[in-house]
């Protein structure tokens, strides 16, 4: 943050006790992340920085009522586009969940539509009471192997390095291109070393050289880990560590055991891809905080990976921290342990209370017709749905692993009729279809899925990560046809199909990912779909949508699916689904 000179004086009669601050927040317990300490004191408020801590005047007074005074939290990797609303939305659901600071990755909308959509998000952004500061999507195609919606390229990214929120690189998912040094991959890393050193991994089953190859160009993050030895060899290599807790990627649990008093300084927080109920019920960063205190971690040392740590990993001088010449960005706690947050203050303001937003109205205009008729939909006959089965009867299926983005490669006999495979309730096969919608192609990817435990009917959405086509799963090709007609009709989103019956559907028309309606009536839609689901028998521990999503992800092992059909990550190239 940048002072005049008036402004500085200002400052230092505060700090020296000569000048009244504009606020104190007397009574706190405040929670100093650099000793790992509480410690007590009146702290001065000046512009919305932290000015000091000890004895204060102010025109204002916040009596914190012995709480805890906490650092806000940072979401150090979000893609806001997976909450289904728009960030001035998500930020009326992240800021009462302690979360002020988000750093974002506008791949999804990117995908479909190129620097228009990232545009969009970078406007929608302005003037909202959450920080939200962009990583540049480094590809867009994720992949080669499917069709997305744009294709971005070093030349494409450069103009926006001179946007303020702008940080760095984002993901650099596809290893074969960054492990090659494919020129294009190599301009976007070379073209932002030049404005930006932050670039964000994206190491998902990669062995230790690879992670070498990672460093080598300058890339030093990674939220892709799910077992305690991966997370060692990040760390021993001189990576941050991000420790997600997502809506299907749950790694906290298994990823907190690593951290340690020589090592939490290099560990922080994100969510990555969260669903907007599970924003509401569970939470954000402060949900991450919760669970690991709750799995035993030191309860200043979670706050300080939610705040210091993200701050420092992502260059903020001036966040993460209860301290002179810091940003006024903080929570007033009830408990430690709980993580229980009874006020949210953005920049010394009230922003929210008792898990409300009370913040200032956030209301953005709607994107143009670009965004909002991104789904193309060909016409489609059973026959197009068909898959062949060779005469043994085997065939290499998708097996889901809950609340995880990996999958199994199973190879498994399925059911055939006339040689074509017929989804079956009793071995809990059924059929995946990947419809491309960004080019009028008519590509369909057709593959068999293990572990979704439908009893009758179908499922679809415009979510498809990262290229975002149409994904639908189902034990019927009719309930599949009418669900993917039916996400053309509405400009994508979410839908359930039973019996030629549409029993439930959430429209989405910005890009086929997003809603143009405020957070609350998106929560509603979602509960909707919650009951659709059970009356199609599913009763699994895990979000069928969200799963469904990743099942399109060609960079994460093992098994997906595109629209140009059956792809092993492992081997990196398609495969037939009965060879």
């Amino acid at each position: 943050m940048s002072q005049t000179k008036e402004q500085l004086k200002k400052w230092i009669a505060v700090a020296s006790g000569e000048t009244p601050a504009d606020t104190v927040i007397k009574n706190g317990r405040i929670i100093d992340v650099f000793n790992l300490e509480i410690i007590k004191g009146d702290l001065a408020i000046v512009d919305g920085m932290f000015i000091g801590i000890g004895t204060f005047k102010g025109e204002q007074i916040i009596d914190a009522e012995n709480r805890y005074v906490c650092p806000s939290f940072i979401d150090g990797h979000v893609h806001i586009e997976s909450s289904m609303v728009t960030p001035a939305e998500f930020s009326k659901v992240a800021l009462p969940h302690g979360v002020t600071t988000v750093i974002t990755d506008p791949h999804e909308i990117a995908n479909v539509s190129g620097t228009d959509g990232i545009n969009f998000m970078l406007d929608n952004s302005k003037n909202i009471p959450l920080d939200v500061y962009f990583m540049l999507p480094s590809c867009v195609p994720a992949t080669s192997v499917e069709n997305s919606g744009a294709e971005l390229t070093a030349s494409d990214l450069e103009p926006f390095y001179n946007h303020p929120n702008v940080l760095g690189l984002a993901e650099v998912m596809d290893y074969p291109s960054l492990r090659t040094a494919a020129d294009s991959m190599i301009d976007k890393i070379t073209m932002t070393s030049k404005y930006s050193m932050q670039m964000d991994g994206h190491l998902a089953g990669l062995d230790p050289d690879a992670i070498n190859v990672y460093k080598a160009a300058g890339i030093k993050t990674d939220h892709e880990c799910n077992t305690v030895e991966d997370a060692k060899e990040r760390l021993r290599r001189g990576m941050y560590l991000l420790i997600r807790e997502g809506s299907i990627a749950k790694d906290l649990k298994s990823l907190i055991p690593v951290v340690n008093h020589n090592n939490a300084r290099r560990c922080l927080f994100c969510t990555d891809d969260k669903h907007l109920d599970d924003l509401i019920q569970e939470g954000s960063i402060d949900y991450n905080v919760r669970s690991a205190i709750r799995y035993g971690l030191d309860p200043l040392i979670a706050i300080q990976m939610a705040s210091l740590n993200a701050a420092e990993c992502y260059g903020f001088r001036q966040k993460g921290a209860i301290a002179p010449g810091y940003e006024a960005d903080f929570l007033l706690l009830d408990e430690l342990g709980s993580i229980n947050i009874k006020e949210v203050y953005k920049s010394g303001q009230l922003v929210a209370r008792d898990g409300e937003y009370v913040g200032s109205l956030v209301k953005k205009e709607n994107p143009g017709q670009k965004l909002l008729n991104t789904v193309k939909v060909p016409e489609l006959e059973k026959k197009d749905l068909q898959i062949t089965i060779a005469k043994t009867g085997s065939a290499n299926i998708i097996g889901i692993i809950p609340n995880q983005l990996m999958t199994n490669h199973l190879q498994e006999t399925v059911v055939a009729e006339n040689g074509v495979f017929v989804p079956s309730r009793k071995m809990d096969q059924q059929k995946l279809v990947v419809v491309e919608r960004h080019k009028n192609t008519g590509n369909v990817g057709l593959g068999i899925i293990k572990g979704f435990g439908f009893e009758n009917g179908a499922i679809a959405t415009t979510i498809a990560h990262d290229s975002h086509n149409i994904v639908a799963t189902g034990m019927n090709d009719e309930d599949l046809l009418l669900a993917v007609k039916t996400l053309g009709e509405m400009n994508g989103g979410l839908v359930i199909v039973k019996n030629g019956e549409i029993l439930a559907s959430l429209s989405l028309p910005i890009a086929g990912l997003m809603s143009d309606r405020g957070f609350r009536s998106i929560a509603a839609g979602l509960q909707q779909l919650k009951k659709g689901l059970a009356d199609l028998g599913f009763n699994g521990g895990f979000n069928p949508f969200l799963t469904l999503s990743f099942l399109t992800l060609p960079v994460i092992p093992a098994l997906k699916l595109t629209d140009l059909g059956l792809f092993d990550v492992k081997a990196f190239q398609h495969i037939e689904v009965s060879p």
